[in-house]
């Protein structure tokens, strides 16, 4: 009888799964709630996309007219108040000649500011490049080239390079009294520079750090009082330079010594 009644219970039928129940109100109302946010924002910037009324340009405007700004972002203009894109209008406009930096901005109801900054030139590039304070290379081919600046040349992929060079010796020699006019290097990588006085200063292709360093803080005292008299200055030496007077002579002086005296240098050059 026992195993009867537990024969019984085990046949027994396990209840069927069922679904669990979601109430479609739950699902609805947030699907609803975020449709009527997103429809409102739409709404809301169809509204205020207007048509830009008017743009507002600012800068020096020495290279760049503000007709040639406009013109550049006229696609951008069409797509209204709010549509417009900042950041592509900046990209733009950076990317004419001669313009360094631009800020662009929206002034309510419709209106469009802009504010530029021309390219700065502080030295010749090759035969018609323009370099900016940086040593950046922004102009390759210049219409019109200012005489006064100085010139840099070099391998093609050097400009930066030769830029900072000129920059950092040419902010030393400033306070002496002195200048830069030309600063070349050649394909082997040998320096050579000429200063605004006409003397030319050759520094090879070795130890050019130290060698700058060396005449910067020799030579540059040495030029300052005699300048007239030299014609060159030869700082290929492992220990020292030489100097070239317009009289056709050459004085080879190494390091100063720490007494002050001067010794004369290895003959030998790169």
């Amino acid at each position: 009888m026992a195993r009867k009644q537990a024969k019984r219970r085990k046949q027994k039928k396990a209840p069927a799964f069922q679904m669990p129940t979601i109430r479609i109100g739950r699902i609805i109302a947030p699907v609803v709630a975020v449709g009527i946010i997103v429809a409102t924002y739409h709404l809301t910037m169809a509204m205020l996309d207007r048509t830009i009324s008017s743009i507002e340009i600012s800068g020096p405007f020495q290279r760049v007219t503000a007709l040639q700004i406009e013109e550049a972002i006229s696609d951008e203009i069409d797509a209204g108040f709010v549509g417009a894109d900042l950041d592509d209008i900046r990209s733009r406009i950076v990317a004419m000649p001669w313009i360094d930096q631009a800020r662009v901005a929206r002034r309510w109801p419709s209106r469009l500011s802009i504010a530029v900054t021309e390219q700065v030139p502080a030295a010749i590039w090759g035969a018609s490049g323009l370099l900016n304070t940086r040593g950046e290379l922004f102009v390759k081919e210049a219409r019109h080239v200012p005489a006064e600046l100085p010139r840099l040349s070099g391998p093609d992929d050097s400009s930066s390079t030769v830029a900072k060079r000129y920059l950092a010796v040419r902010d030393q020699l400033i306070p002496v009294g002195l200048d830069v006019r030309r600063v070349h290097l050649d394909a082997r990588g040998s320096w050579e520079m000429t200063l605004a006085n006409g003397i030319e200063v050759r520094f090879g292709r070795r130890n050019v750090p130290e060698r700058t360093d060396l005449f910067l803080d020799v030579v540059a005292n040495i030029i300052t009082g005699r300048a007239a008299d030299i014609d060159y200055v030869d700082m290929r030496y492992g220990n020292g330079f030489t100097i070239g007077w317009k009289g056709g002579s050459q004085t080879p002086a190494a390091d100063s010594q720490k007494d002050g005296q001067k010794m004369l240098a290895s003959r030998g050059t790169e």
